[in-house]
């Protein structure tokens, strides 16, 4: 689910370029906003990209907003110092949720007025939902780093107090930057409600937390291959599933935040890990092996 924007979005003019106004008017249709969806990912290797894209391109309309090119996605997101949210995940808890500042667009030129999305994502069983608000900049650090309230209009109460109260209740720090280039493709008709995403060069960082900072990445995703993810209201259709079986791909389970805490080394690789070159061994939080290197697991 979706709650946007606490307080009123006092984007400067010319502060953004056309691409990141593309990407947040595409998210930017109310104040508030709530999802739930069903989502299956698979892994890609990026030779198989193009084909794959022009199939999708066939069946599916693209982000109109977000041109040829697709769009930045970058993100900060919060844990506690023993990494709570990433053991829940790695956990497979039932319920699960993190938090994160998301930007669209280019990362270049991310100031205090520039919009952002302070999001929950949660996990309840098998459905995904995701709330969020639309804020400039300084007003998502003011919440979620100096954990003091923000001007909010009255539909939003909620979601900014609850916000409010988990950085403060969990002692919550930014703990991990994730940055991809995607491409979306949206159906209607039949499909309405479907949204498929391409996201390749996924790559992030474990500092400089500013989205801003001239800092520099690091692939957390092997560069060879790009993620699929497959959002669905109530069923993936059959001729998406018979194109993800005709070109092999691989269903993960993959968390790109997740992924990132495990390249820099803040948690040992999960059976969830997509591995570089070198494998590594799968472990538990108490350091116990859980599977043998390459063994597959069911989500």
């Amino acid at each position: 689910m979706r709650p946007e924007s606490a307080a009123p979005t006092a984007t400067r003019p010319g502060a953004e370029s056309g691409a990141e106004r593309a990407g947040h008017a595409l998210r930017g249709a109310t104040r508030l906003h709530a999802f739930n969806r069903y989502e299956i990912k698979y892994l890609v290797d990026n030779a198989a990209v193009p084909a794959l894209r022009e199939r999708l391109a066939r069946r599916l309309g693209r982000d109109s907003h977000a041109g040829v090119g697709g769009y930045g996605v970058w993100s900060v997101y919060y844990d506690t110092d023993d990494l709570r949210f990433y053991w829940e995940k790695i956990e497979g808890l039932r319920f699960r949720r993190k938090i994160r500042i998301r930007h669209y667009g280019d990362r270049t030129g991310i100031d205090d007025d520039t919009t952002v999305y302070v999001e929950i994502k949660q996990r309840v069983n098998r459905v995904t939902q995701k709330r969020r608000i639309a804020v400039p900049y300084r007003l998502a650090r003011q919440l979620c780093d100096a954990r003091a309230m923000i001007e909010h209009s009255e539909p939003q109460r909620a979601f900014v107090q609850e916000v409010l109260g988990l950085v403060s209740r969990l002692d919550l720090r930014p703990t991990a930057i994730t940055g991809y280039q995607r491409q979306a493709f949206v159906g209607s008709g039949a499909d309405l409600g479907l949204r498929v995403t391409l996201d390749t060069r996924v790559r992030g960082r474990d500092r400089d937390f500013h989205l801003g900072a001239d800092a520099e990445n690091r692939f957390i995703v092997p560069p060879s291959r790009s993620i699929m993810e497959v959002k669905a209201n109530e069923r993936v259709p059959y001729w998406l599933t018979d194109l993800a079986a005709e070109a092999n791909l691989s269903v993960v389970r993959v968390s790109k935040y997740c992924q990132s805490v495990e390249v820099f080394g803040r948690a040992p690789r999960s059976v969830f890990h997509v591995p570089d070159d070198e494998p590594a061994p799968v472990v538990d939080r108490s350091g116990h092996e859980l599977l043998t290197t390459g063994a597959s697991a069911k989500d």
